[in-house]
């Protein structure tokens, strides 16, 4: 987003994780543990909302995420990690002119200029720690503790 020239405002669940957030070159970051997102995010924008949201998170963030876009925004998910079922309110969507977009993955293309930008050192993958596979349990411990932030890499080689 901040190659393509947005202003970033970055949610994260937990205070510790904020300055990675900024560091990663977030505008505004804020703690949905802490605040309402929705509300923050709207106060931040002049109560305009937001013109795209991603959600990769699901059910517990999915109604606030929506309620952040601004008229004629759109909302692409690309994740349930915390549930697929939730509600969205009809008549923002079709009041607003909302746009809802699935995203299950990239093309060819998409990947070939990701890799390009890491490549560039434009893009950094952010790998919170890597571990063999012998330690996955642990892996998927921290997982569900929520204390990871970036990728777990489970290294087969080691």
């Amino acid at each position: 987003a901040k190659l393509a020239g947005a202003r970033v405002i970055a949610t994260v669940g937990g205070a510790q994780k904020m300055q990675h957030a900024r560091d990663l070159g977030a505008d505004e970051v804020i703690d949905y543990h802490a605040q309402d997102f929705a509300k923050e995010v709207r106060a931040l924008t002049g109560k305009r909302g937001v013109d795209v949201v991603m959600e990769h998170i699901g059910a517990a963030t999915w109604e606030k995420s929506a309620a952040c876009l601004a008229r004629k925004g759109r909302l692409a998910t690309c994740g349930a990690t915390t549930g697929d079922t939730s509600s969205l309110n009809i008549w923002a969507l079709f009041a607003k002119e909302l746009e809802l977009i699935g995203s299950y993955g990239g093309t060819r293309a998409d990947l070939a200029t990701v890799l390009t930008l890491v490549a560039a050192g434009k893009l950094k993958p952010v790998v919170h720690r890597e571990l063999p596979l012998e330690s996955v349990a642990e892996a998927q411990r921290l997982l569900e503790e929520r204390s990871v932030f970036g990728k777990i890499v489970i290294d087969t080689t080691k």
